[in-house]
């Protein structure tokens, strides 16, 4: 079977997490992802929360799937003219260096453009134009710059970062749909052109019911379907609204049975309106469905705590499984807190190719997280991240490097 991106060949400059999400994804798809690194340090996660001595990362591994590795200086006017070679026979160089990195390099858009006018340049930043576009960025500073911890966490707690990598690998992903727009339309225009994601841009994105909500918030200073409603005074920022779904459809986790010794047997539940008379009915709370206090979405909102308390009585009773198996029989909408373990277990996770096992020459077999997309026509195949160099000989053979110029560029030390 074909891949969606066969002939693709990426430039992967790429380092640590939001770069590599990005240029993993191309390569799921099917593209040649050419991984460039320096010799004998490589890609800073290769050595980063080790768990075997000397053996690349999980943290390396689970980003560097599908890709070839080579080494290469390029600080050396050789290792340059190797880097020549290699824009001039790819599609796309994507990077996530500090800013101006590459121009100091002697790769500026205009020499790049010179070697390759279809040449496809592609960046992670961490901030757009502005006042803050020449500082450095991680995961957790996009979250708070993007405005996420500022929503994130309860009213009456600090501000929270998630558990999820929406800086990193959410601008990954922002950044392998920028690129596959740009190779599409590259074949109307027949040029190349700059693609760039920023940290706060990707995370604001995400975040875009939030600033829903301060225009709301701006306009009538009140924001009825979060939990500070009716008991508190709303500010001018949208507040942190705990476990609240954010919108129409009023949300919470509950505790299920066995909370008291397990972390994470909870559920979250959904009063949704078409199914508020199936919801009285399972708690066995029959009046609330004629009760003017309760009988409507309007006239239910100064009551949710005391409403998801009157729920949670009934999860309690319930496993997080029994409780999905009794609510999914009415759609009534819902979800178990899944624990890591738990999705590490998953039979059908597996099934699918979401969560995927992998043999590595040195660390052995290891989870791993597969490609969410699916397409019908192009099944992905997660093969395992390269080792340090591997490819290097293979990769400039096909360049036209014969035997004897690899062999003088690795005495060198060029590769």
């Amino acid at each position: 079977m074909s891949k969606a991106l066969d002939g693709v060949r990426i430039l992967d400059f790429t380092h640590v997490q939001s770069g590599p999400t990005c240029t993993q994804l191309l390569g799921w798809f099917g593209a040649d992802v050419i991984k460039v690194e320096r010799a004998g340090e490589g890609d800073a996660t290769r050595g980063q929360l080790r768990d075997i001595p000397d053996v690349d990362s999980l943290y390396f591994t689970m980003l560097n799937h599908n890709k070839r590795s080579i080494t290469l200086d390029t600080k050396n006017p050789k290792g340059k003219a190797v880097l020549e070679t290699l824009i001039k026979e790819c599609d796309v160089l994507v990077e996530n260096f500090a800013p101006g990195a590459l121009d100091r390099m002697g790769f500026t858009w205009e020499r790049i453009q010179e070697l390759n006018p279809r040449m496809i340049v592609a960046s992670v930043k961490g901030f757009g134009p502005g006042p803050y576009e020449d500082c450095k960025v991680y995961e957790n500073v996009a979250q708070c710059a993007g405005g996420a911890a500022s929503t994130t966490g309860f009213d009456d707690g600090p501000p929270l970062v998630t558990g999820a990598q929406i800086g990193d690998s959410g601008t990954g992903l922002h950044l392998a749909l920028g690129i596959v727009a740009a190779l599409y339309q590259r074949n109307t225009t027949g040029r190349g052109q700059k693609v760039m994601a920023a940290m706060q841009d990707a995370v604001i994105n995400l975040c875009r019911v939030k600033l829903r909500d301060q225009q709301r918030l701006d306009r009538t200073q009140v924001l009825k379907e979060y939990p500070q409603y009716p008991d508190s005074e709303f500010g001018q920022a949208v507040p942190r609204a705990g476990n609240a779904s954010g919108g129409g459809q009023p949300g919470w986790i509950l505790k299920c049975k066995g909370w008291e010794t397990d972390p994470n047997s909870y559920i979250y539940f959904i009063t949704q309106a078409p199914v508020w008379g199936a919801i009285c009915k399972v708690i066995g709370q029959e009046d609330w469905i004629t009760d003017p206090l309760y009988a409507t979405p309007a006239a239910r909102l100064p009551h949710l705590k005391s409403i998801f308390e009157r729920i949670e009585q009934w999860t309690m009773t319930k496993t997080k499984f029994e409780a999905m198996d009794i609510l999914n029989k009415f759609d009534i909408p819902c979800g178990p807190i899944l624990s890591m373990k738990e999705i590490a277990d998953e039979p059908s996770l597996r099934a699918t190719g979401t969560i995927v096992e992998v043999d590595h020459p040195k660390r052995g077999k290891y989870l791993t997280v597969g490609n969410p997309i699916k397409l019908s026509d192009s099944e992905t195949e997660v093969t395992r991240s390269p080792l340090l160099g591997e490819h290097t000989d293979e990769v400039l053979g096909q360049l036209g490097y014969s035997p004897k110029d690899i062999a003088d560029l690795r005495a060198e030390k060029v590769i």
